[in-house]
């Protein structure tokens, strides 16, 4: 039994089916005869990241705090796109901040990470976006992020290195400035 023809394509959906019809010599096939629809819902998914601002995000969960003690959100799982090849990169987020009077819902830094990760990325800017974004709303003593990730566009092309890993961070106020700060930060990421 054959499917409904699809109705009227999406500029974004036309350039699909186009990228389609270059690279299979069946692009008309059942398998692939709504793939342009798909497709552009996925795309809309991994870059909705462009929609949402991180100040917003965390709104109202910002609570008064006495502690000036380490949090540590550790193992924050990452999926972004690759900005040069469209190709996904995927791992984890270690994200830590030394309260100034304020903390926030823990859930609202993964948030964050998200924001930031479901955008068309390079990993070195994912990294300094989100340590830079909990130090303007938060106003933290420091921001500590460690982001280490596995990208396709090593894995399946070019030098085809299925192990290896980029390993970026971005380190601000205390997490900077003081060595002690920067190692226990370091170290708790390690355990």
């Amino acid at each position: 039994m054959s499917s409904p023809p699809p109705g009227p394509q999406t500029p974004f959906q036309q350039s699909v089916a186009h990228m389609l019809r270059q690279m299979d010599p069946e692009p008309t096939r059942e398998g692939l005869r709504d793939t342009p629809r798909r497709v552009e819902k996925a795309f809309l998914h991994y870059t909705s990241g462009y929609a949402q601002d991180p100040k917003k995000v965390i709104g109202d969960a910002l609570f008064a705090a006495e502690t000036d003690e380490m949090v540590v959100v550790k193992d924050i799982e990452i999926y972004s796109l690759c900005e040069h090849h469209l190709a996904p990169f995927f791992g984890k987020a270690h994200v830590a901040y030394i309260p100034s009077g304020k903390i926030v819902g823990l859930s609202k830094i993964a948030r964050v990470v998200d924001i930031y990760a479901r955008r068309l990325q390079v990993q070195e800017r994912l990294t300094m976006q989100v340590a830079q974004a909990l130090d303007e709303v938060l106003k933290p003593r420091g921001v500590g992020v460690v982001i280490e990730a596995s990208h396709l566009c090593m894995m399946m092309r070019g030098v085809e290195k299925q192990n290896s890993k980029t390993v970026t961070s971005c380190l601000l106020g205390l997490f900077r400035k003081d060595e002690r700060t920067r190692a226990e930060f370091l170290q708790l990421v390690r355990n």
